[in-house]
């Protein structure tokens, strides 16, 4: 019996690089292949939602970002230990294809696949390629691109998948916008785990700051930093203003369907998200992410009129409550924004993904999954 093609996976450690390996997963073993994946430490806690067929190979981190001198100095070294180990590993189980989600911990696995003149891809997530996605986006096969337009090196072509979202978002994929209007209206607020401090200190004033009209049909559900929820709860209090603060939602996606207007950091599964779905957003790009890169992942949203896009530096109560007004006071302009926003996604982002590591596989290979 002839085994199973072999599709190996690797992804640092954060939800933005594990999330859509994971979806990638899900579908090829669902297509009958088998599925490794290579993680550090901290991406091994994201593992708890893949298939359990997926054999997970945990790799030491070697990062020069964290550590001090000599940790930094052990890192090459580290590195260079990890490569030899996965050529091995690759000579002894060889697979059809190698995909890498970004981060340190993909090194091995994508550096390994080049020696061996394996078929390799990566996929980057962001509209500004990672620190180890610059490396390899020319020594790959293929490069698959969450955010569009992607910055890519010189001569390095990329390929618009779009970034795969959860199941509970497909369901809500295209969901009939609402207008705002003379009735209960839904702004949704979501800063995401870092930086939403600011989210925290201008949008309960800036929503204090809208028109009667608006105020008085508005309810906000507003994602707050644990040490942020009594202040932020306080304020929408004192400006009579009903609102949900929490540090977490579990219903995100059924809140952005329901929603007239959302106010978002621009990471690239928020993007994706509100895309899919299909929304008006005011973005407020992270200022201290790598490479801005959270501002050209709003690049799309605002270049199709969809969103508004604030710098952190621009922001203030007086500039964010005249946007939202705008928004919320013109309900073709926002209807328009909402259609723009959903001709932007991509729902079928990870079957995207599956096409291009099957255009990669030998066909010797291709026919063992027939």
């Amino acid at each position: 019996m002839t085994q199973a093609p072999l599709l190996l996976i690797a992804a640092g450690g954060t939800g933005g690089h594990m999330f859509p390996a994971q979806a990638l997963a899900e579908a090829m073993v669902r297509r009958g292949w088998r599925v490794k994946l290579s993680t550090d430490a901290r991406g091994a806690r994201y593992t708890g939602g893949f298939p359990a067929t997926v054999k997970v190979e945990e790799v030491a981190s070697a990062t020069f970002a964290r550590g001090g001198a000599l940790a930094k100095l052990a890192v090459p070294f580290r590195i260079a230990g990890g490569i030899f180990g996965a050529v091995f590993a690759q000579m002894k189980d060889k697979p059809a294809v190698v995909v890498g989600f970004g981060g340190y911990p993909t090194i091995p696995a994508l550096a390994a696949a080049w020696i061996l003149r394996r078929p390799r891809m990566i996929h980057e997530q962001n509209g500004i390629l990672g620190r180890v996605n610059q490396i390899f986006a020319p020594r790959v096969n293929t490069v698959a691109c969450g955010t569009w337009p992607t910055t890519l090196p010189e001569g390095v072509q990329g390929q618009h998948t779009g970034n795969p979202v959860r199941a509970a978002v497909l369901d809500r994929a295209g969901a009939p916008y609402i207008p705002p209007g003379d009735y209960p209206m839904s702004l949704v607020v979501i800063g995401g785990s870092q930086g939403a401090r600011i989210l925290s200190d201008v949008v309960p004033d800036a929503v204090a700051q809208l028109p009667e009209a608006i105020l008085s049909n508005l309810r906000v559900a507003h994602q707050a930093r644990e040490e942020d929820l009594s202040r932020v709860i306080e304020a929408y209090e004192a400006a009579g203003v009903r609102a949900e603060v929490q540090p977490f939602f579990r219903d995100i996606p059924a809140r952005l369907s329901e929603a007239q207007l959302v106010i978002s950091r621009s990471g690239a599964s928020s993007i994706a998200d509100i895309s899919v779905i299909g929304r008006p957003a005011i973005l407020i790009p992270f200022a201290a992410a790598t490479g801005d890169h959270q501002t050209a992942n709003a690049r799309g949203l605002v270049d199709a009129e969809a969103a508004i896009l604030i710098p952190e530096k621009a922001l203030d109560v007086a500039t964010l409550s005249g946007h939202m007004a705008t928004i919320l006071s013109q309900p073709g302009a926002a209807e328009k924004m909402a259609a723009n926003a959903l001709s932007t996604g991509r729902p079928d982002a990870t079957e995207r993904l599956v096409a291009l590591v099957e255009a990669l596989v030998d066909p010797k290979v291709q026919g063992a999954t027939a």
